[in-house]
């Protein structure tokens, strides 16, 4: 291990060690990946929060040369499950919101705005404060563009237009002049922070394009995604507020993103969404504030010869077990309206399913539920017999 690695480990450490996140050391941290971003250099971590934990995402750096052992201060965690597939993508999301989150913190400083209570510590530690739970109520996804353009200001417009979401800065606050020119936006709506970020670039490693393969309400999946030529990476940091309204704040800004005349799919809860899925499941919202579940949880479908499985890809973000169910003779339908409802049933009443306990839809269905390593996704995994 390098010393700027050891030096990166410690820092993530510290960071993790901290009273408003673990409040204590990782039972156990790796280095899982590097990356760099914006002429720096990061490190990947993953970590337990005990020793039979699962095992979640960190980030830290960024180091401008190699002989350094200061970062700038973009260390965090969303305390999300660690994905070998998805982890530096992932990771990739938090910087781009650390960056973001602090660029506009330093346009408040300009205007003579006093920080919050603690920001100091925040500061020097790139600290964006998750909660103590592992449900940090915090989504990002990725919105592919098949040009290297984005046009902000329709962003804006459409925001406002379909959800009447302003993106302007409160009075009195100065914009950094530049941030638009750098293709980044970042506004802040009720106890929420959301971050734009283009990314001139398409997803590395054809990891998109992989997992594009998993949706079979869109057979031309993998073919659209392979045309992506840059992304728009859409986040929303959840402060203080709950998680279903995180959860439809950032389906609204997903949704004004995929409007624009370049975006071709979004690359999101494990798969790559048609914009025309996304954008007539966002519509629900519009009748009585309805959640949009299937915008943020994916329900995968697996054939085999001993049955049909299906499995959830999206739980985690709520504090949830995924949920999987193996060998079913169910049809797809079946199989998939059923997931759908136990998901919603789980995220809207905030209830946690637990090993040894039975759930069913009426008084005489009891379904038993047990909970092991996951088979289709990573990590444990709630598995009901269906």
């Amino acid at each position: 291990m390098t010393t700027q690695q050891q030096a990166a480990m410690q820092a993530m450490i510290d960071w993790l060690t901290h009273e408003h996140e673990l409040g204590r050391k990782p039972s156990k941290i790796e280095i899982a990946g590097e990356f760099d971003l914006h002429d720096m250099r990061y490190y990947i971590f993953k970590y337990k929060k005990s020793l039979l934990g699962k095992w979640l995402l960190g980030v830290c750096g960024g180091y401008e040369n190699p002989s350094d052992t200061e970062h700038c201060g973009h260390v965090f965690s969303e305390m999300t499950n660690y994905d070998p597939a998805t982890a530096e993508q992932e990771a990739i999301a938090m910087v781009e919101m650390i960056r973001n989150y602090w660029m506009q913190r330093a346009a408040e400083l300009e205007a003579g705005q006093e920080l919050e209570q603690g920001q100091e510590h925040e500061q020097e530690q790139g600290n964006l404060e998750s909660p103590e739970n592992e449900a940090s109520g915090s989504f990002h996804g990725f919105v592919l563009l098949s040009s290297p353009e984005c046009d902000l200001d329709l962003v804006k417009k459409l925001l406002i237009q379909d959800w009447s979401i302003s993106c302007h800065p409160e009075e009195g606050v100065n914009r950094n002049p530049n941030e638009e020119k750098e293709g980044t936006l970042v506004f802040e709506v009720d106890d929420f922070t959301v971050a734009l970020s283009f990314i001139e670039a398409p997803i590395p490693d054809g990891e998109a394009e992989h997992h594009a393969q998993s949706n079979y309400l869109w057979p031309e999946a993998v073919e659209v995604t392979k045309t992506h030529t840059a992304q728009i990476i859409v986040a929303v940091l959840n402060r203080s507020g709950s998680i279903l309204d995180s959860g439809r704040l950032y389906t609204k800004l997903a949704a004004s993103c995929l409007k624009l005349p370049n975006a071709i799919g979004i690359y999101t809860s494990g798969t790559v969404f048609q914009p025309e899925f996304f954008l007539d499941m966002a519509d629900i919202m519009r009748s009585d504030d309805a959640f949009p579940l299937l915008n943020l949880v994916y329900f995968g479908l697996v054939s085999s010869e001993t049955g049909m499985n299906g499995y959830t890809y999206g739980l985690t973000s709520f504090g949830k077990d995924e949920i999987e169910v193996l060998d079913s003779q169910a049809s797809p339908a079946e199989l998939r309206e059923f997931l759908i409802n136990i998901s919603g049933y789980v995220v809207e009443h905030d209830v946690t399913l637990r090993d040894g306990e039975t759930i069913g839809f009426t008084s005489e269905q009891k379904l038993p539920i047990t909970r092991s390593e996951g088979v289709y996704v990573n990590g444990d995994s709630l598995k009901i017999r269906y």
